[in-house]
């Protein structure tokens, strides 16, 4: 998948006028590309477009217009698009109170090593996590990680043919797993290899 570039960004004067309809686009394409696994897990799979929506709502938080500024955070956010050979995903530990999010986030550190994919007739592929910055301590992981998985060319010839996709997680404060992601994530995941 190629990697976004200054030319495939909208300015901010333009964003501005389109942002409602191509924020409508990206949340329905987001819905094909989500997986839960368990009480307070989900995987977000990134792709081309969910990733420009990310770089266009930071320039436009940030209010940033020059290049230098564009350019780092397209710097910051394309080693999140899928390179053909892996699918990646932002993973997210989702607790609405406060309290027992801490709790949870102190149990679970190391957990973002701990989440695995599996290709039907394959073994699990374990996630590589937050390659751009470490993300926990020694008291607590963080409810947000960055994650990629390798598939081997026969891993991806299986999926391009069909074959199911499970997901878990795998560690001692928290274990969970989907045998069979939906189809339709599963078409969209395809869609990213090869």
């Amino acid at each position: 998948m190629e990697k976004l570039t200054r030319q495939d960004l909208y300015t901010l004067e333009a964003y501005a006028s389109l942002r409602a309809e191509f924020r409508a686009r990206v949340m329905a394409h987001k819905k094909d590309r989500q997986v839960v696994i368990g009480s307070h897990a989900r995987l977000y799979f990134e792709d081309r477009m969910t990733i420009q929506y990310q770089v266009q709502e930071m320039l436009r938080v940030e209010r940033i217009f020059e290049e230098a500024g564009i350019l780092a955070e397209l710097e910051a956010y394309n080693p999140l698009i899928p390179d053909g050979g892996n699918l990646k995903a932002t993973f997210m530990l989702e607790y609405a109170d406060i309290g027992e999010r801490q709790q949870a986030l102190a149990r679970m550190v190391g957990i973002e090593d701990r989440v695995w994919l599996k290709v039907a007739g394959f073994n699990p592929v374990w996630a590589i996590a937050d390659e751009d910055m470490e993300r926990e301590t020694t008291e607590k992981t963080s409810s947000v990680h960055f994650l990629r998985f390798e598939l081997t060319p026969a891993m991806i010839g299986a999926v391009k043919q069909g074959a199911g996709i499970g997901m878990g997680i795998d560690h001692a404060a928290y274990r969970d797993s989907v045998e069979a992601v939906a189809d339709n994530v599963r078409r969209a995941l395809a869609a990213d290899l090869g």
